[in-house]
């Protein structure tokens, strides 16, 4: 005989139960509805018949879960331990409180994106930017979109499409997400031109290599790998002077630019955009949102007159960058300006040049409380570790800094599973932890822990416990 659900209280009953009155001013009715239903439908699906009495408690208790589930949003704040500072997965590089209030008020009000306020007339959205990306880099001229491999795809589709393009074969990169720089040239609609080897390339491939099917000369930064031993590559004034010398013009794609000297910080050297366009390159592309410390952006700089064909191209306008992050590319630029106050202003700059003297000071703060929370649950200590700069900058060079060394009790379980369980909840916390693991071992890399946001940091702690006793 089929189980009948006679227990089952109606929707429009716990519609109207007392406790339901919050869920409807927090939600609305249909949410609420809608959340009700599907609890009762879960419940017949399962079979779980009521007893005695009607299980209106638990129903609206399931039912408030579900709702607290689908309000909360899916992109959340999280605390980046995981010492990659420039953390691609992460959100890259986090940006200055000039440039969140800028973005704030672009995103609050109306602006003047494409309104010249002198003439009143229709304006240019680049204008926002361009003066001043044209001031730092010395370029004539420069054009925004909305990330680096646009950029570079915008170069090659306005001014290559059906031609050749040159590029020396060890500077073929691959980004992250399997995105390749041929497949970008393909669907771009340019033809590749491989030239040299994976470890020496020359001039005289380049020279050899040009034809009159060539439309520009490429060369590409290796940022996220290098090649060492025996090695050879065109320097990029001669490689611009090859390029210039058959009224060719030469991009330079420096990825992860950075617009300051970073030996000057005491960090080991990247090519500026401000370099190559000295050097005489046509046009660079460079990230907004890595090393520069900005949102998420492509930006191209150099020769006007290549500048105004990009900004021709069809193309220009799915790519372009809306006014909230403009708003917030412009703000970040801004700090530029004065280069004194830069590394107080700009976070990525402060996370790249913190002390480990500092960050040892921090470590000693946080371990009682790490080590007393976690009594029993995990062995905790201080380690000297090392960072990276992420997102393929600077790729083999390390930031020395200090990390929690948390290895758990592992009992019965391996002690591979155990710290998995262990990170996982880290993970599961009102706002997750992400560390590192290492050896057996959850890393949290203290670098790019702020020291105002260590209370906040402790306070996850008290909800610890209990999550990891649900991930065993």
């Amino acid at each position: 005989m089929p189980l009948r659900f006679v227990n089952l209280p109606s929707v429009d009953a716990l519609l109207r139960a007392p406790d339901t009155e919050q869920m409807l001013e927090q939600h609305g009715r249909t949410a609420v509805t809608d959340a009700i239903r599907q609890e009762l439908s879960d419940r017949r699906a399962t079979k779980q018949v009521l007893g005695n009495g009607d299980d209106v408690a638990g129903i609206l208790q399931a039912t408030h879960e579900r709702l607290t589930a689908l309000a909360t949003t899916s992109l959340r704040r999280v605390f980046n331990l995981t010492g990659t500072v420039i953390h691609t997965n992460l959100g890259r590089a986090p940006m200055a409180e000039a440039a969140v209030e800028a973005m704030q008020d672009a995103a609050r009000f109306p602006a003047n994106l494409e309104y010249d306020l002198k003439s009143g007339k229709r304006g240019d959205r680049d204008s926002h930017v361009e003066d001043l990306i044209c001031r730092i880099t010395g370029a004539e001229a420069a054009t925004v979109v909305n990330n680096n491999a646009a950029a570079v795809l915008l170069v090659l589709s306005a001014l290559a499409r059906r031609k050749d393009v040159i590029v020396s074969r060890g500077e073929l990169i691959e980004i992250g997400g399997s995105f390749r720089i041929p497949d970008i040239m393909k669907s771009a609609g340019c033809k590749l031109v491989e030239v040299g080897t994976t470890n020496r390339t020359h001039a005289a491939d380049f020279e050899s290599a040009i034809s009159t099917k060539t439309a520009l000369i490429m060369k590409v930064h290796m940022a996220n790998y290098r090649i060492d031993g025996f090695v050879a590559e065109v320097p990029e004034p001669d490689l611009i002077g090859i390029a210039h010398k058959h009224e060719l013009p030469c991009a330079i794609d420096l990825g992860s630019g950075t617009l300051i000297d970073f030996s000057s910080l005491g960090l080991p050297h990247e090519p500026t955009p401000q370099s190559a366009i000295a050097n005489g390159a046509d046009l660079v592309t460079f990230s907004g949102d890595k090393l520069l410390g900005g949102p998420q952006a492509g930006i191209i700089c150099g020769r006007a007159d290549q500048i105004k064909k990009l900004k021709k191209n069809p193309m220009k306008r799915a790519l372009r960058l809306d006014k909230v992050t403009l708003a917030g590319l412009a703000a970040t630029l801004q700090l530029y300006r004065d280069p004194d106050r830069l590394m107080n202003r700009l976070p990525v700059l402060h996370l790249l040049t913190r002390d480990v003297d500092e960050i040892r000071a921090q470590a000693a703060r946080l371990l009682l409380a790490f080590q007393k929370h976690l009594d029993g649950l995990a062995e905790v200590t201080a380690q000297d570790c090392q960072s990276q700069i992420g997102s393929g900058s600077l790729p083999v060079d390390r930031l020395p800094s200090v990390a929690l060394n948390i290895t758990p009790v592992a009992g019965q379980r391996a002690k591979g599973k155990a710290v998995a369980h262990m990170a996982a909840a880290f993970r599961g916390l009102p706002i997750p932890i992400i560390g590192r693991l290492s050896d057996g071992a959850l890393l949290l890399d203290l670098r790019c822990l702020g020291v105002d946001e260590e209370s906040v940091l402790l306070d996850q702690l008290n909800n610890f416990a209990g999550i990891y006793d649900l991930n065993r």
